[in-house]
C-alpha cells in the first residue's frame, strides 16, 4: 500500500517526535541516576553515612577514601563513573558524617574498619564490585578483598601501599610512636600531621599548580578533625597503622593468586606514598594497567578527569 506525500510526512513526523521523546526521557533518567545521593545506614549501631549514584543494575564501583578526608574527596569522580556505572563510597566511623564515637565506645582499628566496611557493603547487598582504594583505604579494601576474593572484579590503586617501599621518610616518627606509645611521641604527631598547615599541605604538597585545588578540601577536612576527641581517634589509628605492614605479604600473595585486574594511578609528587611505593604491584599483578602522574597524594583534585576516564576504560575493557 503506498501512502501520499502528506500522509507519508506526517507519519515520519510522529515517528520522530517519539524517538524525540524517548531519547529525552532515557537522557533525563540518566541524568536523575547520575546525580549523588547522599544516605545513611546503620551497622553495629553505628551510622555510617554513605554517597551513592548510578543505576543499581550496572557493575558496582566502591570508592574507599583516605586519611583525614572522607568520601568528600570523590565528590566530582562519583558523578562522572556514574553515567555508567554504580557507585557507592562510605564515610568509615571517625570520619565524615559517619558517627564518631568515642575510644571508649568504639575500637579505632584498621582490622575494625575494615569490618565495618564490609558488613555495609554485605547490607548494600553487594556481591560483586570494583575497589577504588587511596591510602587508608588500601589496608581497609586489602583486607576485604583478601578475606573475600570472590567478590572483588577489579582494583583502582590510587596512592595506596602495599609494600615496605612505599613507607619512607614521612613514616619515621610515625614507626617512633609504634614503638613507644607516649605522650611525647603523640604530641609531635598532633602538632605535625593534625594542624590546618599540615591538612593543607597533604592537598598542595606534589602538585602541579596549586592554585587548581580549592581550599574547601582543607577546611572542610580540618573541621572534622577539630571536633572534641577526633585528633585522639586519629592517633589510635596511626599507632594501629603498624597493624598493616605485617599483612603486606598477605595481600601480596592475594594479587599473585586472585590476579584482579588492577588499574594503578599514583601521584608521583606524593611524600607520604612516595613513587617507590607504586612499582612493586608490578611484581605481583600480571594484568596491570600502569601509570605515574605529576601531581600530589590528592591526585583526583588535578587529574580527576583523566583518572576518571582510565576508570571507564579500565571496566570497560576487564569489567562489562
Amino acid at each position: 500500500m503506498s501512502l501520499n506525500p502528506t500522509t507519508k510526512h506526517a507519519l515520519i513526523k510522529q515517528a520522530s517526535s517519539l524517538c524525540a521523546a524517548i531519547t529525552l526521557a532515557f537522557g533525563i533518567q540518566g541524568e536523575v541516576l547520575a546525580k549523588t545521593q547522599h544516605k545513611y545506614l546503620e551497622v553495629e549501631s553505628q551510622q555510617i553515612f554513605y554517597r551513592e549514584a548510578g543505576n543499581t543494575s550496572a557493575p558496582t564501583i566502591v570508592l574507599l577514601h583516605g586519611f583525614p578526608t572522607s568520601s568528600h574527596m570523590y565528590r566530582n569522580l562519583i558523578p562522572e563513573l556514574a553515567k555508567n556505572y554504580h557507585v557507592i563510597a562510605p564515610d568509615y566511623p571517625g570520619f565524615g558524617n559517619s558517627s564518631m564515637p568515642s575510644l571508649k565506645e568504639f575500637e579505632y582499628s584498621f582490622e575494625n574498619l575494615a569490618r565495618i566496611t564490609d558488613q555495609f557493603l554485605q547490607k548494600k547487598g553487594l556481591e560483586k564490585y570494583t575497589l577504588y582504594v587511596m591510602d587508608y583505604g588500601a589496608p581497609i579494601g586489602f583486607r576485604i578483598a583478601s578475606a573475600h576474593p570472590e567478590r572483588v572484579s577489579g582494583l583502582v590503586i590510587q596512592n595506596g601501599n602495599a609494600y615496605d617501599e612505599g613507607l619512607r621518610e614521612f613514616w619515621q616518627p610515625i614507626k617512633a610512636y609504634w614503638k613507644d606509645k607516649t605522650p611525647e611521641n603523640a604530641q609531635v604527631l598532633r602538632d605535625n600531621l593534625l594542624t590546618i598547615e599540615a591538612t593543607e599541605w597533604q592537598y598542595t604538597n606534589g602538585a602541579r599548580n596549586k592554585a587548581l585545588i580549592s581550599p574547601d578540601n582543607w577546611i572542610v577536612d580540618q573541621a572534622k578533625l577539630d571536633r572534641p576527641g577526633n585528633k585522639d581517634i586519629q592517633l589510635e589509628l596511626f599507632h594501629s597503622y603498624s597493624t598493616n605492614v605485617p599483612l603486606y605479604p598477605q595481600w601480596q600473595a592475594y594479587f599473585r593468586e586472585h590476579q584482579p585486574p588492577t588499574l594503578l594511578v599514583w601521584g608521583k609528587g606524593d611524600y607520604i606514598f612516595p613513587e617507590e611505593g607504586a612499582h612493586p604491584y608490578k611484581r605481583d599483578l600480571k594484568n596491570l594497567e600502569f601509570h605515574i602522574l605529576d601531581t600530589g597524594h590528592f591526585a583526583l583534585e588535578e587529574d580527576g578527569d583523566f583518572i576518571a576516564n582510565k576508570i571507564k576504560d579500565f571496566m570497560q575493557k576487564n569489567i562489562n
